[in-house]
């Protein structure tokens, strides 16, 4: 049986920014998240991988929630043709409220 395909992870410019209004102590819990989640199948289905409908934030197809109480989300899209996971967004779920980058999203 063949090994599954590993994705490599790349992120848009955007998300150091993102991150810069998030506390640095959860910085690793997200790039772990990441890195454990979205390495193989990042396009299966799970309680914290969902896939999202359109229009979503950043042009992303798919929402991985992690951290304390699953607050934070982190957007992205997967491209087959590079076997790669592209990070689009991180942000914070406050109750009804999604904040990317200090600035809220949403309906």
């Amino acid at each position: 049986m063949p090994d599954p395909v590993r994705f490599r992870i790349g992120f848009a410019p955007e998300v150091v920014d993102h991150l810069g209004v998030i506390s640095r102590k959860y910085h690793r819990l997200i790039e772990r998240a990441i890195d454990e989640q979205l390495t193989d199948a990042p396009e299966q289905r799970t309680r914290n991988r969902k896939p999202l409908d359109q229009p979503a934030p950043f042009g992303s197809t798919w929402e991985l929630r992690c951290g304390p109480g699953n607050c934070f989300r982190v957007f992205y899209e997967v491209d087959h043709a590079e076997h790669t996971v592209w990070v689009l967004a991180i942000g914070i779920k406050v109750r009804e409220r999604l904040l990317i980058g200090g600035e809220e999203f949403g309906p």
